[in-house]
């Protein structure tokens, strides 16, 4: 027998570099908030504003783009999506006033809108149940290695350039990894020439068989009455609140509150997501581990838990502590745990969703956009209101306590769509 080919590695390659591009604009706003403040006359409560307007936009995209990709394939909507991104991440930077940039910002969510469910809908014809975790962990890993490393990156740049040429040299990239995916990638590994039979046998264990068809309005109100759809939103819209304060405010913060300056600060504010690159590894490891072990409903639940408590318990002793170093590594800790269950979380929407793991996907990450586009604008408004970062910190460790009790409530054994079977389920 033939040793089977490792295509679908290529292709996690490929999502990789897709995380990673995403967030290299997200991290530079956050970075050049400041730069942007100065040269536009923003207030915080204003720059909070140009902060959510994309995630306004994104969320509600989020579903249509997500049911899109189930219906025609992430090939072509990812594609779509990143020449997109491009576009608007260079039309940033032609930003003249409040009005122009609230635009720009929410033209640039309507069109990445869909990303992370098209790369979920993509694990779940490439990768078997049984890495799919992993798959996904690693995935983040390419997004919170980028937010990580974007913020010394920007630093080094505004010292010999305006932040403008910034986001034109970052708009760049997209298109060639667009340009490169539309080429090589194929919605379905039996469609790839490079995918022998062996490859594709174990690929297809564990996976739903494919019953595609447009979805009626009636089961659209399905996903969103299925109880375990309504845990995994709520659980997401407290990861995504408290994720958002590190990509927009967290450099305002070192600097303003902490009063850490130049690479040290740009090295801080990219701290939680170098940890973050490690939890993501980590935590995608340790829940296809667990499901080996103990099941999918507590194998995602109990990963997702234990992060969730430890996330809560760090954020507030970061914003408590006195000293700035020990507040910065604190609140990063926080953040690297409340990434760790993503391989878990985003896994458990693929095995819920079976073939409709796009739109599954997307109605939880729209959830984590609404509180996404809280975040920024509560503490824009706290800020411009008491001068003071520590109730909006400590709000988002009690919503962080908050998603860890909505893990007893998900259940990622129970497939939602009855039309499609397991063609292998070691679980």
């Amino acid at each position: 027998m033939a040793k089977p080919t490792r295509v679908r590695f290529k292709v996690l390659f490929f999502a990789v570099m897709l995380a990673g591009v995403t967030y290299l604009d997200r991290v530079a706003i956050s970075k050049t908030s400041s730069n942007i403040m100065a040269d536009l006359h923003l207030t915080n409560t204003e720059m909070g504003w140009v902060f959510s307007a994309f995630t306004i936009a994104y969320g509600i995209f989020e579903i249509p783009t997500g049911y899109w990709g189930d219906l025609i394939g992430s090939r072509r909507v990812l594609t779509r999506i990143v020449a997109w991104w491009s576009s608007f991440t260079v039309a940033t930077s032609l930003a003249f006033n409040l009005p122009s940039l609230i635009a720009v910002r929410f033209l640039f969510g309507i069109g990445e809108a869909g990303a992370w469910p098209n790369a979920a809908r993509t694990f779940s014809r490439w990768f078997p149940a049984g890495e799919r975790g992993t798959a996904q962990g690693i995935f983040f890993m390419g997004a919170h290695l980028a937010g990580g490393l974007t913020p010394m990156l920007v630093t080094a740049m505004l010292g010999v350039m305006n932040w403008r040429w910034i986001f034109v040299i970052f708009g760049l990239v997209g298109f060639v990894w667009a340009a490169s995916w539309y080429w090589w990638f194929r919605d379905d590994p039996s469609e790839h020439s490079s995918v022998n039979a062996e490859e594709l046998h174990h690929i297809q264990g564990g996976r739903m068989i494919e019953a595609p068809h447009a979805m009626h309005l009636s089961e659209f109100a399905g996903v969103l009455a299925n109880k375990n759809i309504i845990f995994l939103c709520l659980m997401y819209f407290t990861q995504t609140y408290g994720f958002y304060f590190y990509i927009t405010w967290l450099p305002s913060y070192l600097e303003k509150a902490r009063g850490f300056t130049g690479m040290k600060s740009g090295f801080l504010a990219g701290l939680p997501m170098l940890l973050s690159v490690v939890a993501d590894l980590v935590g995608g490891l340790t829940t296809d581990a667990a499901v080996r072990k103990f099941g999918r409903r507590w194998g995602r639940a109990m990963v997702g838990i234990g992060s969730f408590l430890s996330a809560s318990i760090a954020l507030a002793m970061g914003t408590a502590a006195s000293d700035p170093i020990w507040a910065a590594v604190l609140i990063s800790i926080a953040a690297a745990s409340a990434n760790f269950p993503l391989g878990a979380a985003w896994s458990a929407c693929i095995d819920i969703g079976g073939n409709r793991a796009g739109v599954v996907s997307a109605y939880m990450n729209t959830a984590g956009q609404v509180g996404g586009a809280l975040s920024p604008l509560i503490l824009g408004y706290v800020l411009d209101s008491t001068g003071s970062y520590d109730a909006p910190l400590y709000l988002t460790a009690v919503l962080y306590f908050f998603g860890a009790m909505m893990w007893f409530g998900i259940n990622a054994s129970k497939p939602m769509f009855g039309e499609g079977r397991l063609e292998e389920d070691h679980s």
